[in-house]
């Protein structure tokens, strides 16, 4: 659409920051194939609100990552400024950033999650830890609230526990900018990776992705690092499961109200036959060797008809 202001908003000042400029990058040279004016904002949360009353545009394209870009509070602000912006909105976008809550909306569903257990970022403890492992076994340690596997720490055993503490300070700036944490059980399978996008208002589920990490499982190292990671797809898994994959990850994006595009992550547990939801991306990557890209590429769809899909279905928000 001629004429039409759109601004990217890239960066955040968090963890993900160089993911985000990343996916800008990407996106901004997709808006501008497209033939749309493009401007382009580093998000700071001290001067954001500051610096969107000095532009004037359409619409706002979230670039973003993380904590204030993908957890509803930039959302909230564009929103009350009656500004349109990309992406999820507010609602959609807080629940699905926590990981808790996102399990607390689905859990009256069929779809199954690995049990877990959340606590405070002060009450993380050896003792804790050891508490949780003689429970479980091995297990996973993670924010409830990040994304791109941020902070994930596997622990698969009592030597694992004191190397984690081994450097506190580490650990003190690992999870600095989260409160609470997250303790699942780990459990041994394929880990899978679905994106749902919107066509004419309707969601749909793309494909089914395995994902081969050449580390314990796939972190925010594998995810972003070219060569750490093998893409399977669409992944060999049997038909009944990768159509329970597809539903799955459909449902928690239409009960959720997300808009626009997700990725929902998955296990399959192939000893015992079952597909965990793991958790769900409202801002999935969108980089050179992203997920989401891949597999609309393998449908025939190009990275520019989905960027003017996200374009186009958010200016037509009320």
């Amino acid at each position: 659409m001629p004429n039409t202001n759109v601004i990217v908003l890239e960066g955040g000042y968090n963890e993900e920051h160089e993911v985000s400029l990343l996916t800008a990058k990407e996106v901004k040279k997709a808006i501008l194939e497209l033939g749309y004016n493009l401007d382009s904002i580093k998000v700071n949360p001290k001067d954001f609100y500051k610096k969107i009353k000095k532009f004037n545009a359409d619409i706002y394209f979230n670039a973003l990552h993380g904590p204030f870009g993908e957890d509803g509070k930039i959302q909230q602000i564009l929103f009350d400024n009656q500004i349109k912006f990309s992406h999820s909105g507010i609602r959609a976008s807080s629940i699905a950033f926590d990981k808790n809550l996102t399990k607390e909306i689905i859990k009256n569903t069929e779809i199954k999650c690995p049990d877990s257990i959340v606590f405070k970022k002060s009450d993380l403890k050896k003792t804790v830890l050891e508490e949780f492992y003689e429970k479980y076994g091995s297990i996973i340690l993670k924010p409830v609230s990040s994304g791109s596997s941020y902070g994930v720490q596997l622990i698969k055993s009592q030597e694992d526990i004191k190397l984690l503490f081994r450097n506190k300070l580490e650990l003190k700036n690992l999870y600095e900018n989260h409160d609470n944490l997250m303790v699942e059980p780990y459990i041994e399978g394929k880990e899978l990776t679905v994106a749902v996008v919107e066509e004419d208002q309707a969601s749909r589920a793309i494909e089914v992705t395995e994902i081969i990490s050449n580390n314990f499982f796939f972190d925010y190292t594998a995810k972003y690092t070219k060569g750490f990671s093998k893409h399977v797809l669409p992944a060999l898994i049997p038909s009944q499961i990768y159509r329970e994959c597809l539903n799955n990850a459909k449902t928690v994006h239409d009960i959720l109200g997300c808009r626009g595009v997700s990725r929902s992550d998955f296990l399959y547990d192939e000893k015992n036959n079952i597909i965990y939801f793991l958790e769900i991306n409202t801002q999935p990557g969108l980089t050179p060797i992203s997920l989401v890209p891949e597999q609309l590429n393998y449908n025939n769809i190009g990275f520019t008809t989905l960027i003017d899909n996200l374009l186009k279905s958010s200016l037509c928000q009320e």
